[in-house]
């Protein structure tokens, strides 16, 4: 996080007439959150890092767009534009997220140390409407979007395990090609079924369209996302945002178009291992949470373990063909890459959970219960079946910024030519050098 801060204030240094920084809000724990502004036209675009806390890549994107934007007059002054870059928008949340960020880069070693705050602490989401707001993150990001009347907003996200996808409240028509185009060269699989879009309509190969926000419960809100949130907050000033995922461990697979001989039969094992999953944790937690205590930093804790432990059920009955409604809410076709997507959600909600009360039970200094060596072998257990069973693989950081650059910058340039003053920049960071210097990787 301090590294973020002071990287951005040396490039305002270098450059003092093409950019600004200035601290738009406030964090719960006092930690500013920094705008980095380039350019100075009259359009302006919006992009927003580290939204969810273990999500960090989102801040180097920032930072390699305010180069490009500074190296670039086709960025800025021929797009009449101004790139506003929010360096992180939960630094709290990031922070907790410190102690992996250094490596080394294997998934238990990041589990075991991953965070991300219950749903109602996580600051794109709008539960009680933009009016009843009540994080100063959130409070602060609605005044951004307000203030600037962006006509283009990014969100940029992480996926721990699987693949690369884009959802967007409003049609970029060719930005399906561009995707498809950036992860090729950079060797980075596309999600052609993420789980949380298993029911929106696709605008093309991995990328899909938000539907409107609506009232829903917790679990439709975790999984499927399409509550009121920051992402449609600027739709009536003609915003298109782009919620721009990008992997950490790749899986190749969640590309994979062909169907599967008997994929009931795959939902059925899926479904019940999520079930089994689900059911071990709530014991393990049962066991300990007599002896946690009641202080605020068990709490935070504890928040996304009890979301985590609710939807899960939930999740393994919507998948399951002898237990969901078909009439009600059938599943779309499900291929390859749809179940893949599947097997890795319901796999994440179980590490998450145990990476939580393994963090929990540690910072307690004491295990009555012995269940450190229990969580251990979970932990251990399920990052493997990740890596051999479904052959996750990590994307080194300067890929993962990489994507999400190119993919932000094709996105400007699309949704300039909706906006009232049409963009004359062409295809920006298109040119025929290497994507991403090797000797950085």
């Amino acid at each position: 996080m301090d590294e973020l801060g002071a990287r951005a204030a040396a490039l305002v240094a270098r450059r003092p007439k093409d950019a600004r920084l200035r601290r738009v809000g406030t964090s719960r724990a006092g930690t500013p959150l920094w705008l980095l502004s380039v350019g100075h036209g009259s359009r302006q675009a919006l992009v927003v890092a580290g939204p969810h806390a273990n999500e960090p890549v989102g801040g180097a994107t920032a930072l390699r767009l305010a180069e490009r934007a500074l190296a670039d007059p086709r960025l800025t002054e021929g797009a009449d534009a101004t790139w506003n870059l929010l360096l992180c928008l939960d630094p709290d949340g990031a922070r907790r997220n410190e102690s992996w960020l250094s490596g080394p880069y294997a998934l238990g070693n990041y589990f075991r140390h991953f965070f991300r705050p219950g749903f109602l602490e996580q600051p794109e989401w709008l539960p009680e409407g933009a009016d009843g707001a009540t994080l100063p993150e959130t409070r602060a990001l609605l005044d951004l979007q307000d203030e600037l009347r962006p006509f283009l907003q990014c969100s940029l996200h992480g996926v721990d395990v699987g693949g690369a996808f884009v959802e967007l409240t409003r049609e970029l028509p060719g930005l399906a090609q561009r995707v498809a185009h950036t992860a090729a060269r950079l060797g980075i699989p596309r999600e052609l079924g993420p789980y949380d879009t298993l029911y929106w309509p696709a605008l093309g190969p991995a990328v899909y369209r938000i539907p409107p926000p609506r009232r829903g419960g917790l679990a439709a809100a975790i999984t499927e996302a399409a509550v009121e949130s920051t992402w449609f907050h600027p739709h009536p000033y003609g915003t298109v945002t782009a919620v721009v995922e990008a992997p950490m461990w790749g899986v190749a697979a969640v590309e994979d178009p062909t169907r599967p001989a008997d994929a009931d039969a795959m939902l059925r094992i899926i479904s019940r291992t999520l079930r089994r999953d689900t059911g071990l944790l709530e014991g393990i937690l049962a066991r300990v949470r007599p002896s946690l205590g009641a202080s605020p930093d068990v709490a935070c804790l504890l928040a996304p373990v009890d979301d985590y432990l609710l939807v899960g059920p939930g999740l393994a009955d919507s998948w399951d063909p002898d237990v969901y409604d078909a009439g009600a809410r059938p599943l779309p076709p499900l291929d390859t890459a749809r179940l893949t997507a599947l097997r890795l959600a319901g796999r994440r909600v179980a590490l998450r959970t145990a990476g939580l009360l393994h963090q929990l039970v540690s910072a307690s200094g004491h295990d009555p219960c012995g269940v450190l060596s229990e969580l251990d072998r979970l932990v251990d257990e399920w990052c493997a079946d990740y890596r051999e069973g479904c052959g996750a693989r990590w994307i080194p950081v300067a890929r993962q910024v990489e994507y999400q650059a190119r993919v932000v910058l094709a996105s400007f340039e699309l949704a300039g030519r909706r906006a009232p003053a049409r963009s004359r920049s062409g295809e920006f960071g298109w040119g025929s050098e290497p994507a991403v210097p090797m000797h950085l990787e």
